[in-house]
C-alpha cells in the first residue's frame, strides 16, 4: 500500500463528510448525507450472485461462506419509506435505544429519534473509542415501528430450525461495529454503502475490542499479510449480504447508511 495512503484516507473522510457540511440531496439518496469514505471501495473478495436458487444457496453458502445476493426481493416501497424526511415525520418523536460500538460491553442510551438524526448522526471521529460512539442498530420497538417493518420483504432463503428477527439501523459515515460473531443472518443496505470484513470461525481476527472499525482499518489492516486479510466487500443499496453461523465480521459505513438485518436464530 502506498506511503501516505491512510492520512489521505482520513482527509477524504473529513473533506467530503465533515460535520456541518450540508447533506446531499441528489436523486436516490433519500435525503441522507452522501460522500464519505471511498478508499479501496472496489476491492471485493466476496462473491456476488444474481438469480441464486435455494438449492445453490444451501449447497454452496449457507454453512460455509458469505455471499452477496442481488435481485432476490423488491424493497422499493420500504426504501421510499426510509427517506430522511419520511422517517422523521413518522418516528421523529419516538424514543430509540442506542448502543456503544464496541465488541464486548454495550452501554445503552435512550433519546428521541429526531435528536439522534439531527445531533448525533455525523461522521465518525477517528480518535474516538468504541465506548464513546453511539450507534442506532437493533433494540427496535417492534410495536412502534411495525408500520415500517411490515413493508420490508426479507430474503426468501430460510434455514431449518430458525426464525427471522429484524434489526434496523442508521449510522454516519466512518461508523461501524468492530469484530464480533453470532448466528447466521442477512444484512441489506437501503441507503448508502456499507463495507464488510469477514473471517471464518477458526480464524480469530487481530483487533482491540474497544477500538472502532475505522481505527482497525487505519492501524491494523495495512500491516496484514495478504493471507491474513479478511474477506471484504462494499455492499451497496439494494444488495443483501449473507453471513454464516459464527463468522467474525466488522462493518464500516462509507456514507450515512440505512440498513436492516435479518438474524436467523
Amino acid at each position: 500500500m502506498a506511503p501516505g495512503f491512510w492520512p489521505f484516507f482520513l482527509l477524504v473522510l473529513w473533506t467530503l463528510a465533515a460535520p456541518g457540511r450540508p447533506g446531499s440531496r441528489e436523486a436516490g439518496d433519500g435525503g441522507w448525507r452522501r460522500g464519505g469514505l471511498a478508499a479501496e471501495e472496489e476491492r471485493c473478495t466476496v462473491e456476488r450472485r444474481v438469480g441464486l436458487t435455494y438449492g445453490e444457496f444451501v449447497q454452496h453458502y449457507a454453512f460455509s461462506r458469505p455471499v452477496i445476493l442481488q435481485g432476490l426481493t423488491d424493497n422499493s416501497r420500504f426504501r421510499a419509506l426510509c427517506s430522511r424526511e419520511r422517517l422523521l415525520a413518522a418516528f421523529g418523536d419516538s424514543v430509540v435505544r442506542l448502543s456503544t460500538a464496541n465488541t464486548y460491553s454495550y452501554q445503552k442510551v435512550d433519546l428521541p429519534f429526531q435528536e439522534y438524526v439531527e445531533k448525533l448522526l455525523h461522521p465518525q471521529d477517528p480518535t474516538s473509542l468504541g465506548n464513546d460512539t453511539l450507534y442506532f442498530f437493533g433494540d427496535n420497538n417492534f410495536t412502534e415501528w411495525a408500520p415500517l417493518f411490515r413493508h420490508y420483504a426479507p430474503p426468501p432463503f430460510g434455514l431449518l430450525g430458525t426464525a427471522p428477527a429484524y434489526s434496523f439501523g442508521i449510522a454516519g459515515a466512518g461508523s461501524g461495529v468492530p469484530f464480533h460473531w453470532h448466528g447466521p443472518g442477512y444484512s441489506e443496505v437501503i441507503y448508502g454503502r456499507k463495507r464488510w470484513f469477514l473471517y471464518p470461525p477458526e480464524k480469530t481476527p487481530e483487533f482491540h475490542p474497544n477500538k472502532t472499525t475505522l481505527a482497525w482499518l487505519r492501524d491494523t489492516y495495512p500491516a496484514l499479510a495478504p493471507s491474513a486479510r479478511p474477506l471484504e466487500c462494499t455492499v451497496r443499496a439494494g444488495e443483501v449480504l449473507y453471513f454464516p453461523d459464527r463468522w467474525w465480521h466488522a462493518t464500516l459505513n462509507l456514507d450515512t447508511s440505512v440498513f436492516i438485518s435479518t438474524f436467523l436464530g
